[in-house]
Order: C-alpha cells, then sequence, then structure tokens
C-alpha cells in the first residue's frame, strides 16, 4: 500500500463500548490503537472554553449540544498513523443532525476535511479544548455500525486503513438522490449507539477448529489447518440463537415488522434443480430456515447457473432476509438480475456496479441502506453493499482476476464475503465451474461443504474433450503435435457446423498479431523509442508494427541482437484467428468477441465465433464445438496461478457446449499427459485443486500460508525491510529485481516477499500497517507498495 493514497474511513469495526457517566471517556478506535487523549486529539482552532460550569462571556459563541455533546469522528486524511477516530463538539444548532453515521466537515490541522461521524459521547478523554464540527453535510446515515466493522475488519485483515475501506464501501453522495425519499435517521437516530466493542474474527479457512459443529464459531487464524474431518456445514445450526458469533458485530436481527425485513408475500421458488447436486437439497432448506451453510458450489457443464443462483437468493427474500450475488463482469450482472427479477420480482432486485453514472449508483445504494430491496446482483462494487438482514452471501467464479480490487488495500470479494458472512451469522455460497485453492482450502478445513454432482450426472451433462498431439493424431497427422488447428479440431468444427450448430473457438490474446519478434535469433521485437513490445495492429501482414506502450510505427525494423529486419508472429490474436479461419471455413459467417465489441449471446445457426476468454457468448442451445486454441500460451506464464487459470478459463468456454450424447465436442489445444489437461478429460476441477493445494502448502506459497509483498526502489526497500516487525515465523524472500534489469542484474524495483503461517496472518498484517504508519508520519516521498495475498507473485 503506498503511502500518497488516501486513508479510507470504514475500518472502525473494533470500536469500544462507551463507558458510563463520570468515566473517562472513550479510547481513540482504529487500528493504531491510540487513546483519545493527547495532543493528537486536539484539532482545528480552540473555539471553546471550559465545558459547563460558568459561561461567563458567551455571546457569539458556539455552544455544545445538551446531550452526548462529543463526536467521535473518522477523518479523510491520506496518512497511516492518523487512523482512528478523533474526538469533536457538536454545536448545539447541529444536535439533532450530527447522527452517528452521517458526512461531515471538520477542521483538521488547519484544513476543512470530510469525515464520518463514528458515535456520539457524552465524554471524552481528552483534556485540552476541542474544535466544532464545521457542518453536517447531510444527516443520512451512510456509515452504519455493521459497515463500520466490516471495514475495520478488512483493513485489519489486509493491512490496510479505514478510509481506504471506506472508501471502496460508500459512493459518493450525489444531494439530489438523497431528496428523492425518506431519509430514515433522523432526530436521535443512532446518538449514543456506538459499535459494539468486538474483535470479529474473519474465517481464514486455513486454521478452521475441523471440530467445531458450527462453521460461524471458529477463528481459522488461530487454529490448526492441517487436522481433523470435515465439519457438517450445510446442516448449520439448529436456530439463530446457535448461529450467534462471539463477535457478531451486527447487533440483534431487526424485528420483522420494522421497515424492509417485513417477511415476504411472494411463494418460494422451485428448487428441485439443487437436487441433482449431493447435499443440495439440504443447502436449499437450510437457507429457507434460517440455519447457516457454507458451500462451494461446482455447477455441471452447460448449467443455467443465473437460474439456480437466482432460486437461492429468492428463497431467502421469500423469508424476508437479502443476499448480496457477486459476479465478475457486467454481462453477468444483466443475466443473473433478470433471473432474480423473475423469480423474486423486480422491486425487490438491484443491481450495483462500478459503471453507473453517480446519481443512480447512489440511489441504488441508498435503496439497499434504507431496506426497500432484498437481493443486490453486481460486481466487486457490490461486494460492502449494506442488506438488511443478510441470510446468503454467493461468489461466482471466484478465481477471476475480475474480483480483486485494485485500489488500496486491494481486497478480494471472496475473502469480504466470508468475512460478513461469519460477522453477521450468514450463510456463504463459493461458485464456478472450475474450483480455485482457495475454495479448495474452505472444503478442506471443515468450513464449507461441497454441493457436487454424481459422476453419473456428470457423464450426462459433459462434452466430449479431445487433446492435440495423441498418438493415434500423430500417426495419421504429423503435424498435429505442432500444428495451431489440427486436423481433429478442423473435423470436429465441420460436423458441428453441419449439425447447425454455431463453433467457438477460444483465442488467449485480443488483436491481430499482439506479440512479434526477430524471425533469425527470435528475439522479442521492441520500440527503438521507449523499449516496449512491437506488434501488428491489424490489415494483414503489409501493415507495419507499432508499439503496445507509446504507439510509435516502426517502419524499419532492425533487430538489436542480429541486425535481420525480418519479423515473426509470437502469438496469434483473436482477428488474425477469425480472418485464418474465414478463408478455411469459407461457407460459415465468422464473428468475433472480445475487448470494446463482446457479443452476449447467438443464435443457433452455423458460425465460427471466435472468443478471448470471459467474452464466449452464450448460444442458443449450446455450442456444437468448441476450439480451445494456444494452451501453451496460458501453461507458459510465468504465474503461480498458471494451471489454475488455464483450466478455470477452459471449463468456462467448455461449460457452453453441448453434452456429448447430442454431439458436443472440446478439442484442446495442449499434450494430453499435462495435469490441467487431464482434469479438463475428465472434467475434474477438484483433483486438480487438491493437487494445487497440496503443492503450495509443501513450497510455502497462498493460500496455505499468508504472504505480503513490498515493491520498491532497492534503497526504499532495503530500509523499509530493516523497519519492518513481523512475527518471529516470517521468513523473507528477497529481494529480487522487477522489470528490466541492466548488465549488472539490477534494476529500477525490487520486490521481497515476507510469509508466515497462516495463524500468525493478523500479526503480518499489523506488521505492515506498522510501517506504513510510521513511514507516513516521517512523510516519506517515496512509497512502498505493499499488498497482502497478492495475485501475481512470481
Amino acid at each position: 500500500m503506498s503511502g500518497p493514497e488516501p486513508t479510507p474511513l470504514w475500518e472502525l469495526d473494533d470500536l469500544p463500548a462507551p463507558k458510563p457517566d463520570g468515566a473517562a471517556g472513550s479510547g481513540a478506535s482504529g487500528s493504531a490503537g491510540a487513546t483519545a487523549g493527547g495532543a493528537g486529539r486536539t484539532t482545528g482552532k480552540r473555539t471553546t472554553g471550559k465545558r459547563g460550569g460558568g459561561k461567563s462571556s458567551t455571546k457569539g459563541r458556539k455552544q455544545p449540544a445538551d446531550r452526548d455533546p462529543i463526536a467521535r469522528v473518522a477523518v479523510d486524511v491520506p496518512l497511516p498513523h492518523l487512523d482512528r477516530t478523533f474526538d469533536y463538539q457538536v454545536p448545539a444548532e447541529l444536535d439533532a443532525r450530527a447522527v452517528a453515521g452521517c458526512r461531515v466537515r471538520v477542521r483538521f490541522a488547519g484544513q476543512l476535511v470530510d469525515g464520518f461521524v463514528v458515535e456520539r459521547a457524552a465524554t471524552t478523554e481528552h483534556r485540552g479544548r476541542l474544535a466544532f464540527l464545521e457542518r453536517v453535510v447531510s444527516s443520512e446515515v451512510v456509515l452504519t455500525p455493521q459497515l463500520a466493522g466490516l471495514c475495520r475488519a478488512i483493513a485489519d485483515r489486509y493491512g490496510g486503513t479505514f478510509m481506504d475501506v471506506a472508501r471502496l464501501a460508500i459512493p459518493p453522495r450525489h444531494a439530489a438522490v438523497e431528496g428523492e425519499g425518506s431519509v430514515g435517521s433522523g432526530g436521535d437516530a443512532g446518538r449514543g449507539s456506538p459499535p459494539q466493542a468486538t474483535d470479529p474474527q474473519p474465517p481464514d479457512p486455513g486454521a478452521t477448529d475441523p471440530q467445531a459443529t458450527d462453521p460461524q464459531a471458529t477463528d481459522p487464524e488461530t487454529s490448526d489447518p492441517e487436522g481433523g474431518s470435515a465439519s457438517a456445514a450445510v446442516a448449520g445450526p439448529a436456530s439463530s440463537e446457535e448461529a450467534a458469533e462471539p463477535g457478531h458485530v451486527t447487533g440483534e436481527r431487526p424485528d420483522a415488522t420494522s421497515p424492509g425485513t417485513r417477511p415476504s408475500d411472494s411463494t418460494p421458488p422451485d428448487t428441485t434443480a439443487w437436487e441433482r447436486y449431493q447435499w443440495g437439497s439440504s443447502y436449499v432448506g437450510a437457507l429457507a430456515a434460517g440455519r447457516v451453510a457454507n458451500a462451494v458450489w461446482q455447477a455441471l457443464p452447460g448449467e443455467d447457473w443465473p437460474r439456480r443462483l437466482a432460486e437461492l437468493a429468492a428463497t431467502v427474500a421469500a423469508a424476508g432476509r437479502g443476499a448480496v450475488l457477486v459476479v465478475p463482469d457486467h454481462r453477468d450482472v444483466t443475466r443473473l438480475a433478470a433471473a432474480c427479477a423473475e423469480l423474486a420480482g423486480p422491486a425487490a432486485v438491484t443491481a450495483l456496479s462500478a459503471d453507473l453514472g453517480p446519481a443512480e449508483r447512489y440511489r441504488r445504494w441508498l435503496a439497499v441502506k434504507r431496506g426497500t430491496v432484498r437481493i443486490v446482483v453486481g460486481t466487486r462494487a457490490s461486494m460492502f453493499a449494506p442488506v438488511t438482514d443478510p441470510a446468503l452471501y454467493v461468489v461466482w467464479d471466484d478465481g477471476d482476476d475480475l474480483h480483486a480490487d485494485p485500489h488500496m488495500p486491494y481486497p478480494q470479494v471472496r475473502d469480504v464475503l466470508m468475512v460478513r458472512a461469519h460477522t453477521d451469522g450468514a450463510s456463504l455460497l463459493v461458485g464456478g465451474f472450475a474450483r480455485t485453492a482457495e475454495a479448495q482450502l474452505l472444503l478442506e478445513s471443515g468450513w464449507a461443504q461441497p454441493l457436487v454432482a454424481p459422476r453419473q450426472q456428470l457423464r450426462s451433462r459433459a462434452p466430449r474433450v479431445t487433446p492435440t498431439g495423441e498418438d493415434f493424431d500423430v500417426a495419421r497427422d504429423q503435424a498435429a503435435h505442432a500444428a495451431r488447428l489440427p486436423a481433429v479440431a478442423f473435423e470436429a468444427a465441420r460436423a458441428a457446423l453441419k449439425a447447425g450448430a454455431p463453433v467457438l473457438v477460444q483465442v488467449p490474446r485480443r488483436g491481430y498479431v499482439p506479440g512479434l519478434a526477430c524471425a533469425h535469433c527470435r528475439a522479442r521485437a521492441r520500440c527503438r523509442h521507449c523499449a516496449g513490445p512491437l506488434a501488428l495492429p491489424g490489415g494483414g501482414e503489409a501493415g507495419s508494427p507499432r508499439c503496445r506502450w507509446c504507439g510509435v510505427t516502426d517502419a524499419a525494423f532492425r533487430c538489436s541482437a542480429c541486425g535481420s529486419v525480418r519479423l515473426r508472429a509470437v502469438v496469434i490474436g483473436s482477428k488474425r484467428t477469425a480472418e485464418e479461419l474465414g478463408r478455411a471455413f469459407a461457407g460459415a459467417p465468422v464473428r468475433t468477441s472480445g475487448g470494446g465489441e463482446v457479443l452476449d449471446r447467438v443464435v443457433a445457426a452455423p458460425a465460427i465465433v471466435v472468443a478471448t476468454p470471459g467474452a464466449e457468448p452464450v448460444a442458443d442451445g449450446g455450442y456444437g464445438a468448441a476450439l480451445l486454441l494456444d494452451g501453451w500460451a496460458l501453461l507458459g506464464r510465468q504465474d503461480l496461478r498458471a494451471s489454475e487459470e488455464a483450466l478455470r478459463r477452459w471449463m468456462a468456454a467448455a461449460a457452453l457446449v453441448r453434452p456429448a450424447e447430442a454431439g458436443g465436442r472440446v478439442v484442446v489445444g495442449a499434450e494430453a499427459g499435462i495435469p490441467v489437461v487431464q482434469a479438463l478429460v475428465r472434467w475434474d476441477p477438484g483433483w486438480l485443486a487438491e493437487s494445487e493445494l497440496a503443492e503450495r502448502r509443501e513450497l510455502g506459497f497462498p493460500p496455505a500460508v499468508r504472504m505480503a509483498s513490498l515493491d520498491a526502489s532497492p534503497d526504499v526497500l532495503a530500509a523499509a525491510l530493516d523497519e519492518l516487525e513481523p512475527p518471529e515465523s516470517a521468513e523473507i524472500l528477497g529481494p529480487v529485481p522487477l522489470g528490466e534489469v541492466d548488465e549488472d542484474g539490477n534494476a529500477e524495483r525490487e520486490r521481497a516477499l515476507v510469509r508466515v503461517p497462516r495463524g500468525d496472518g493478523r500479526a503480518l498484517a499489523a506488521a505492515v500497517h506498522t510501517l506504513n504508519a510510521v513511514r507516513g508520519a516521517r512523510k516519506e516521498q517515496e512509497p512502498v507498495r505493499i499488498r497482502l495475498d497478492p495475485l501475481d507473485l512470481i
């Protein structure tokens, strides 16, 4: 996490309970653990005299409120060492509007800054004068105690600050939208009701107590990740009282007669399709009964997954409770929202995503916060949606990199929903066609149970998968081992087109020829101006190569290593592939999907559809065949998750193909002996996930351990590592150069990895937060980028 980035305000989850009147006020909250006393609590100008007692010469001065005159404010400042609340006096004229959770403006270090009132209190530990609140921006309660607790927990998990997470959780204010409905927070609402003095324990699956009968009652950060058998998570506790957590920050469940939580009049949907999965009926029954049930769902090939998820959401909505469903992109949001609206009614569903306009996004967010809607569907922007009385959290395709937020402190949707499910006493469902190592850890720890169809059911729904380069293919076609589109792929495509079905062709890269190299020495072709990679943007071989970084055209390329002027393609993009297939299948139309031209659906007619991973359109009736090209480009990446990501992309495309009984075929451009290909052929992602997790546990990589990545210039990184105080169990790997290196092996930036056992994950997060705070207090000019459990370790 870099120093210059502003600090989020939503990390105030572990606020202390207010002390009785007459005692010293509660200390400042936040991960820094600072107290309310001291010079740091005096902010702004000193505008008041003594509090209480004689009030001579008070004319023209602001007077504090009669009741709860102290407001503890989380101030929006970009300094990690100020990650706590600060006490301010509430003027009498703002008493009714300055409610807990509202937006305010305060004087801080001589400047007027934004902030949130976390709570109102009667006393303060500070012995000097306190500044007054300057004004209340809006009395709408946007920082609820539940949301504050969540942001504090996420900040602590990732070593960030409260304001970093709050900025992700609360959309910017739109004044006109607030006036469209009832505010719902007038008068004394929220005053004197601070969040519970709790320390919520997010469910780190790697350390769950496997003997616990209630999966919500475990603290995975501090228990043994290796031993024991799985608990019956699907069955859940027998009652809502048994599901209550010692660290539960949501307080009592809202009364059924309160606004937004009345029991639904709708009839529960038909959920018989879940009977195809082992424990599927038990899971639905647990949701309907309000019991906690955590599961990892492996969807069948060709499954209408938006309909299945909508059935679960409608089930909890029919019981008067809420659900949050997070999917990777806007196309998935559209499909899932439509399915939920069909089953639960349009009035009960809203869609949240970052691409909404400011007014519409704030309008929908307020509708969720006020309890107008029970079901929230969206991209990662919706993972903090303040749904009323939540019963179900769902993340679909948790391995997609779109689920990782690129802003500090870089939270991942799956982890955020795990924390929410744990603290709210709700259920979690991690779904997808494939399975990640993190989801496998949930299963092995006993925190969740698998929802998998029997093998007989799977065989009847899966297409036939054929790898290229098999012995009988090579015997028949000598070029099958190295050909990009061997004879078996042509045969599968022709058969599908003849049957009147479309053919899906998945290509790892978009563009025409996104990578070029010297035809003589195979050195990568780079721009002479910025050393960026050269590519052909389109138009055939006659086009001039262009730099992908600066856009400068290099019409007179000459290799810097051998002097050759000839170029060859390193990888072929989707547009060039479409051009080649158009010549090979002259009678069939060719369509592309990817980049800015993503198709949502194709009709059941002969056609070639060339798509990049994640942009595959749904075909009516399913594709007749799928050709997964350039498998080496996915498997050969220098990435810890290369195998896992390749299988996830392949299975997402293969799941759109008709069953083998209906002639559906999948041809994958990789050798049959590779474990990833074997998992695809057998349609067994669980086997590969087990193998991946076992290998990472042996090598000491996430999710088997917690790991922090520190990136900076060599001198700054060395100084940061000297100041870092990790747990005693920590092991520092590196530093190693990042990017291009010079002749001496040095680079402008270096990276170091710090790994600890999962039980010390909180201590590592606290250590990196402290490092950032110390550097911020010194006002260091060059930041150190710190991330916990990053996706790109290699």
